[in-house]
């Protein structure tokens, strides 16, 4: 077994002290119009990763507060070493800059209003080129294990996902706690039928209050909208055809990743960044690019994210490291799979050998090992949306 109180790993310690385990410069739109402008930089600026989406114009009240709060936090990730933000207009660019700026880390913002694209792009290449540069000087340094925020999802999860990948997690969850480190889980759509046993794990009547809040206010948007049931996507088409038959069965399944020892210390806002460690849910969709760049935004440098029938997600700044239980996954999307853990179905491992192969390969990953999303190129970002544009 390993002895995590020892385990250490070499990453990046940034200007607010957080340790990051990959060294970004990126080039980072406010809004969908930006786009273009942020993808020449990066082309000129070789290094440097442009991140585009979808949205940022005409948001208001709640929905624009997480626009905001998710490039900012995205921006202060400890993975990212400095940011080039480009806008349409100079107001709301300020406000993504003005919170980046008080992680500490290298930032500058440019718009296109007044200036245009060309001007822009020449403008935002020269502030790409130092940031690169400082980038560049960067070192690796030795943190304990703890510093290291993780982060889980699960995707297209089946029969073997509740048997074995997910309680793989689960087990080094449960060891990762026991050393005091900084966790998150969500996914308020798949704990459906299985909401109480999280609930019975909550540390505090307020934080079981607080998630209660959280799930309740999931389910009056089912109630607003008129949806009866969750049959036309929980489970969905796949889960479906891996065996699972009912959203409580998916959601037994789900709660598995956060072990039998974990106890819920925090609740947290799509996107919030926890303020004290240990685990911590927090309100996500269940769609796996939308929670991955939620935990990227709330400060998390590392995701473990189980799959059964086989999940291709990766993500611009969080390496996600893929385990698989199921023989066949494994098999036919081997090179998706950082972590094979069927065994278990075949009885060669028990749990607490899975658990320690997934930290060893969370050890090197941190260490700077590429996983498979990275290595093939997998940078999904994708915005949750709270409701439509004005």
């Amino acid at each position: 077994m390993i002895n995590l109180k020892d385990a250490s790993f070499m990453g990046y310690r940034r200007e607010n002290g957080r340790m990051g385990i990959r060294n970004h410069v990126l080039i980072l739109p406010l809004d969908d119009l930006s786009n273009a402008a942020c993808e020449a930089v990066a082309n000129n600026i070789k290094g440097t990763q442009a991140i585009p989406h979808s949205y940022g114009r005409l948001q208001f009240g709640a929905d624009l507060d997480l626009h905001f709060r998710t490039l900012i936090g995205t921006g202060s990730n400890p993975n990212v070493a400095a940011v080039v933000v480009i806008g349409i207009e100079p107001q709301w660019t300020k406000i993504v800059v003005d919170g980046i700026k008080a992680s500490g880390k290298p930032v500058e913002g440019f718009w296109i209003e007044g200036n245009g694209d060309t001007a822009t792009i020449a403008s935002a290449s020269k502030a790409a080129y130092k940031m690169m540069k400082h980038a560049s000087k960067q070192q690796r340094v030795k943190a304990p294990l703890s510093e290291l925020w993780v982060s889980t999802k699960c995707g297209e999860s089946d029969t073997t996902s509740g048997c074995g990948a997910n309680p793989t997690v689960g087990n080094a969850f449960d060891k990762l706690y026991e050393i005091g480190s900084t966790l998150v889980f969500g996914e308020t759509t798949e704990l459906t039928g299985g909401e109480h046993l999280v609930e019975a794990r909550c540390r505090t009547p307020e934080v079981k209050k607080k998630f209660r809040e959280m799930f309740d206010r999931y389910q009056d948007v089912i109630e607003r909208h008129k949806t009866s049931d969750l049959s036309d996507s929980q489970p969905t088409k796949g889960n479906i055809a891996g065996g699972l038959t009912t959203i409580e069965e998916k959601a037994l399944g789900n709660i598995q990743k956060i072990g039998k020892k974990c106890i819920v210390d925090g609740v947290l806002d799509k996107g919030e960044e926890p303020k004290i460690p240990g685990l911590h849910f927090m309100d996500s969709s269940s769609a796996a690019a939308e929670m991955v760049t939620l935990c990227a935004a709330a400060g998390f440098a590392a995701h473990l994210f189980p799959t059964g029938q086989g999940n291709v997600i990766g993500n611009a700044i969080l390496p996600v490291i893929k385990i698989c239980a199921n023989p066949k996954t494994v098999r036919t999307m081997g090179e998706h799979i950082d972590v094979d853990v069927s065994g278990i179905l075949r009885r060669e491992e028990n749990m607490d050998q899975a658990g320690d192969k997934l930290l060893e390969c969370l050890l090197h990953t941190a260490d700077g090992e590429m996983t498979a999303s990275e290595i093939l190129g997998h940078r999904e970002f994708v915005l949750t949306r709270l409701y439509e544009s004005a």
